[in-house]
């Protein structure tokens, strides 16, 4: 007999299946147990009337948009503040964030507002571009306050919040910014560390399928912030967004990485994120091949990895970039590829070579019939097209064993090796 979810409770747990994610019971008790060790920090994430969203597109496409929101959140968390932290959805269109982590309360404010930036994202939705402007609510937990107390006090911050027009970002204590530095003072700082080479790159391997020889890289920057700590990629880039030195960090990240990966003494491919305020800039075409020139670096060898929510801003301009990069021998790879609203248009427009499926897509690949079913309808695909694919987030072999079986090409994970720095490289390459 189908299960009837006509009730608020039975679709609220359907979603939170969707998702993924542990709901307000599971959140609270992990609240508890972490106040009891000591501090905790937490933000509630509130997408203002996501309930127009299911008006306007249906009920199915509002609860894709929310898993897709939630993947969104995870990944960023996963980045930033590692596996321990706590990803939920706490109701509707309500996620909290949570860490025991010691961190400044500036850095949390900066992770919150980096963390919004990922995920108002531009999104695809039936032909239209969908924009979603989270609020959040901030606090520092008091040690041993109860996990309901500070989802509480949290949801009447963000409650308050969402009446103010101007406003994303609010403390629960009514503070609006957090005491320190400021966000000019962190964007000069941002551009000291360019200057004087202090943007840190590690690279994560990724490895052939077929016999798990080391078949390339992807470049991720990292900045070990003298006050604030470590500052991953996400954040990095909402610092340089609010000052507008986007362009200037990619090209900084890409001139390092290439050079890098020019003085190595095999030649081994190079993977580089690229971003949509990129792809938004004219001269992304020329930077590129002027980068590849300087460094002497392969253009066959450089693999430029781009999202479908990086192409919705201008997708004709973007097409023209790519295509003039890949006239050169650049490779293209659509990323997340199987996370989003997947647009057989950006396969058939784009000089895509590569698919790299995300992480979620993998996960239960090894006992669950219907991911690998989807996994290997995908490699069909990506083989009727001419396309490579690479899967990331392996961590078991019998995951590795199943991309064996379907044909996959390259794999990344921590079952062979986590972000690694420049000089562990060159000793796998010896």
């Amino acid at each position: 007999m189908p299960q009837d979810f006509s009730s608020p409770a039975a679709a609220n747990e359907q979603r939170d299946r969707l998702t993924g994610l542990p709901g307000a019971a599971q959140a609270s008790a992990w609240l508890d147990r972490a106040s009891e060790q000591g501090f905790v920090h937490a933000m509630l994430v509130g997408l203002h009337r996501f309930r127009s969203v299911n008006l306007a597109y249906g009920q199915a496409s509002g609860d894709l948009a929310l898993a897709e929101i939630a993947r969104r959140i995870r990944d960023f968390v996963a980045e930033e503040l590692g596996a321990d932290a706590l990803v939920a959805r706490i109701a509707g269109g309500e996620f909290l964030v949570a860490s025991t982590l010691i961190t400044s309360r500036e850095r949390w404010q900066w992770l919150a507002e980096a963390l919004a930036r990922t995920v108002g994202r531009a999104m695809p939705m039936h032909g239209d571009v969908l924009n979603l402007a989270p609020r959040t609510a901030l606090l520092r937990g008091q040690s041993g306050e109860r996990g309901a107390s500070m989802i509480d006090r949290l949801d009447q911050a963000l409650a308050s919040l969402q009446q103010q027009s101007g406003r994303r970002v609010l403390w629960a204590d009514g503070s609006h910014r957090a005491r320190g530095r400021s966000a000019a003072r962190l964007e000069a700082d941002l551009i000291g560390a360019m200057t004087r080479d202090e943007i840190g790159l590690v690279f994560q391997p990724q490895f052939a399928v077929a016999d798990g020889t080391l078949a390339g890289v992807e470049a991720l920057a990292r900045w070990d912030h003298p006050q604030l700590g470590r500052i991953g990629a996400e954040t990095l880039f909402a610092i340089a967004e609010r000052g507008d030195h986007v362009a200037q960090l990619s090209r900084h990240i890409g001139r390092r990485a290439l050079g890098i990966a020019a003085g190595w003494a095999v030649a081994l491919p190079l993977s580089l994120n690229v971003t949509a305020e990129d792809l938004g800039d004219e001269t992304f075409a020329s930077d590129i091949r002027g980068i590849l020139h300087e460094t002497g670096f392969p253009p066959a060898n450089l693999t430029l990895e781009v999202t479908e929510h990086a192409l919705v801003a201008d997708f004709a301009r973007s097409a023209r970039a790519l295509g003039e990069l890949a006239d050169l021998g650049v490779r293209i790879a659509l990323d997340d590829f199987g996370t989003g609203y997947a647009n057989f248009r950006t396969l058939k427009a784009l000089p895509v070579d590569t698919l790299k499926l995300d992480a979620s897509l993998a996960c239960d690949i090894d006992h669950d019939p219907r991911d690998r079913a989807i996994l290997k309808a995908i490699v069909a695909m990506a083989r009727a097209l001419g396309q490579k694919v690479v899967v990331e987030g392996i961590e078991r072999e019998s995951q590795l064993a199943v991309l064996a079986e379907e044909g996959c090409d390259t794999f990344q994970g921590f079952l062979r090796a986590g972000p690694l720095p420049a000089e562990n490289i060159a000793a796998l390459l010896r």
